[in-house]
This record gives C-alpha cells, structure tokens and sequence, in this order.
C-alpha cells in the first residue's frame, strides 16, 4: 500500500494558527467533499461550499447533512454558493469535483483563486499538476486528456497545487445527506516535493478536521500507487458491472486485471516511479478490501458519465509519449469510452 516520508495522524499536531481566520472552500460538496467540508465546519472551521445548481439548492433548503453511526443526523449551515465570485479569493481551495469536470470548470475559479492561494486536488486519476510541465524524461509534457490545451494550467497554476490521495470511504444517499465509512485516511504533498510548509500546513487543518493524514515527499508516486489499482478494476468494473472480489474470483477477469498493472508498472518505471511492490501484493491488498463497488461501477448504475479521461486515457497518453507499447490498457480504453459514450448520450436525451 502507499507509503509517505513523514507520518502523523495526531490532531494534537495541528497548528491552532492554521484554524483562525482562513478563508477556506470545498468545490464540489459531493460525497467526498461534503464530508470534508463538514468535517472542517465540525471542528471550527469557517467553510464556504462551492457547488452545481441542484447541490447548492439542496444544501440551503436541508443543510449539509451529515448520518452518523445510529442514524442521527448532524446538521451544518455553512455558506453554499453558485459562482466562484460569490466569494472572493481563498487561502485554501479543495478541488473534490469529478474530473471530467473540470477543464471547463477550472477557468470559472478564477476568482478564488490569488497568488497565495493552496489549491488541493482530491480527484480520482492523473492530476492536471502531475509533471508541472515536464515528463519524466525532462521533455515538456502536457497531457491533453487531463489538461487540453493547457487551459486548466492557466486557471490553476501547478506552483500552488498541493496533491490530496483519498482513502475514505463516503457516499451520498438518495436525500444528498452524506454517509461515511470508518476509513479517513489521506496523504497529502506537493507535486515536486517542495512547498513543504503549505503541504505541512494543509495537513495541519486537516488533522485539526479529524483525518488521519500522512504527508508525503514524493506525492506523484502516492497517486500512481492508487491510480494502479483504479486503472484496472474501474474500467473493467464498468464494462462487467461486478465487484471486486467477483472480478478478482474469476481466473479470467484476474489475468486481465494483471495484465493492465503490468503495463501499468512498466509506465511507471519509465517516468521514474516505483510503486515498491509486486502485482500480486496488491491484488492481495484489495481483496483484504472484500467485495466493493468502484466509482466508475457506482457511475454506471447512476447513469453518470465516467472518469475515463484521467484514470484510463491518461496512462494510455503517457505510455505513447515515453515509448511503452500498452495493448491491453488500449483495448479496456475502447471499449470503456464506448460505454461511458452510451451513458453521455442517454443522459442528454433527459
């Protein structure tokens, strides 16, 4: 599993200063975000909500609604708005949106968005800021199926990003109220290893909001170690609807999901990225997890459009531009865009 160099998960370690009087937003108050922007709002910190129209509607008719253990509901009102100039400039941004979101998102922050501004990307895949420009090779990289034509560079500059990997577990109910699983665990870093002290002091606040947070020099392998797993079993998960354990269960579905790491790796290794274990640990990490459901299968059974871009798509453009021949990741792109295709042009005709 994923490693950091620096691990605490101590609130006590917190800074009291990093609580008083910041400007902090949650875009996207969704399943992940609501529950860090309630989670923030619990321990006192003053949270303003970014969110689509039927979200921010929902959230000032019922609050954010948070269920905890017993079904008790525990209530916050924070301030939920439409446009990013509702509010003005921000110390720390959260980027909690799909990321299929965000390239036409990303131009529309503008306003949150000052020159001490922390911008943390909690989203599934490769991140916009992953090569801050560069490949692994030292060419210049731009990946235009997470960043076409730079536009979401420009809105948010790599310099201020900050990498959050996700290992929570939350969902949102057919009420939008936000359910959470026991797992809070987030590793959180700077894309080139620098910008110590805002990455110390992102984790500082999130402690303070009751996560269990690692910080890592090397936040690029902690999203490629997720992104992994993701790669395979997402993809796969969408086009067979099945679980985990199912696919995993099954020799056939299990050789293929082996193939996809391996490429997988080998892309890896060629941007300079060692994960630090074998395929067969961390299929043996995920089927401790027991059977669950991925985000893309969740997706399809909500008729929402799929990640694909960042999580499949990406690796696929990365392997072209360093020289891996990746025929398996191809062929699961395929056929998964055509799928995700299907759910887009049902979902226009409602």
């Amino acid at each position: 599993m994923p490693h950091s160099d620096a691990d605490s998960d101590s609130a006590s370690d917190s800074h009291p200063t990093m609580t008083t009087g910041l400007r902090v937003c949650v875009v996207g108050p969704g399943a992940v975000g609501g529950l860090l922007a309630h989670s923030l709002l619990d321990a006192g910190i003053a949270t303003s909500l970014l969110a689509h129209q039927r979200r921010e509607q929902q959230i000032r008719t019922h609050g954010l609604v948070l269920v905890e253990p017993g079904g008790k509901e525990n209530v916050k009102t924070p301030r939920v708005v439409g446009r990013a100039s509702e509010l003005g400039e921000q110390d720390v941004v959260f980027l909690c949106t799909k990321s299929i979101a965000l390239p036409s998102l990303a131009p529309t922050l503008a306003p949150l968005i000052g020159p001490g501004t922390l911008i943390v990307s909690l989203m599934n895949g490769i991140p916009w800021w992953f090569f801050g420009g560069r490949g692994g090779d030292g060419s210049p990289l731009r990946l235009q199926s997470v960043d076409p034509d730079g536009a979401v560079s420009r809105a948010l500059p790599p310099a201020q990003c900050l990498g959050c990997v996700v290992y929570l577990s939350s969902s949102l109910d057919a009420h939008g109220r936000v359910v959470p699983g026991a797992e809070r665990r987030l590793i959180v870093g700077a894309p080139d290893g620098g910008n110590v002290d805002g990455a110390e002091a992102v984790a500082a606040l999130l402690r303070h909001a009751r996560f269990q947070v690692s910080t890592s020099g090397n936040i690029r392998r902690e999203v490629w170690a997720k992104l992994w797993g993701n790669l395979a079993l997402n993809p796969t998960s969408a086009l067979t609807l099945a679980t985990t354990d199912e696919l995993l269960g099954s020799p056939l579905t299990r050789r293929l999901i082996e193939n996809l790491m391996r490429e997988a790796q080998q892309v890896g290794e060629r941007i300079g990225i060692d994960i630090g274990m074998t395929v067969a640990e961390r299929i043996a990490a995920t089927q401790r997890l027991g059977a669950f459901k991925t985000s893309m299968l969740q997706d399809v059974e909500s008729g929402r459009p799929l990640e694909v871009d960042t999580i499949v798509r990406s690796v696929s453009e990365i392997a072209q531009h360093v020289g891996v021949e990746v025929p398996f990741i191809d062929t699961i792109l395929g056929l998964v865009a055509l799928r995700n295709r299907g759910l887009v042009e049902r979902r226009s005709r409602h």
